[in-house]
């Protein structure tokens, strides 16, 4: 299996499966399980081909809806609803990594700049679990916490800064996805977040 291909499904699957178990959770039906599945997992590789003006993965390669399907009916079959733990968490960051190279890498095979590779990367990674707490009504961890866009950011910028400097795409592509985990676990191990706006009211 090529090597973009390969990302694309296994982030497909990860966020799949967090998407389905998340709307479990909620208490959602089983349509309205396999639609978060589909968000999850899709928007964001749909919102990267879009910019750069290609077919939706999705539509061109059948086992990206196979892997979207596989993990509702896993989620369906074992019937097994947690609240978000240390599973949906290893889960997640997984995919975070997977898809935050995923998108930087189509992004250079289509020539585009670096700085675009880098925030292709990081729409790639986050917009689908934006939409999947959104239509789930859970706060939007992208929005609250850094541990999501700040993750990616960073291994999108060692991804595309190593491929600049010609190293092997194998060794950038574990770096950046390694850099992706790191980050989000010592901002989640020390409770890191980027500053938040406070409003002042009027004594």
């Amino acid at each position: 299996m090529e090597f973009l291909p390969a990302l694309d499904l296994l982030s497909t699957l990860v966020f799949a499966l967090v998407g389905a178990r998340i709307a479990a959770d909620k208490g959602l039906d089983y349509g309205g399980i396999a639609f978060i599945a589909a968000v999850a997992s899709l928007s964001g590789g749909t919102l990267r081909n879009l910019f750069l003006g290609l077919t939706p993965i999705w539509i061109v390669d059948p086992w990206i809806i196979i892997s979207v399907l596989s993990a509702v009916l896993i989620t369906l079959v074992f019937r097994r609803v947690t609240r978000i733990g240390k599973t949906l968490l290893v889960m997640d960051t997984l995919g975070l990594a997977v898809a935050t190279i995923s998108g930087s890498h189509l992004a250079f095979e289509e020539n585009v700049s670096w700085w675009a590779a880098i925030i292709l990367g990081l729409i790639t990674a986050v917009t689908g679990g934006l939409l999947r707490d959104v239509l789930c009504q859970v706060e939007p961890v992208l929005l609250h916490r850094e541990t999501i866009g700040t993750s990616s950011l960073m291994g999108a910028i060692t991804f595309v800064a190593l491929h600049q400097l010609e190293v092997s795409q194998t060794i950038s592509a574990i770096a950046g996805a390694a850099i992706v985990v790191i980050t989000r676990i010592v901002s989640i191990y020390f409770d890191l977040h980027l500053p938040k706006f406070n409003k002042q009211t009027n004594a």
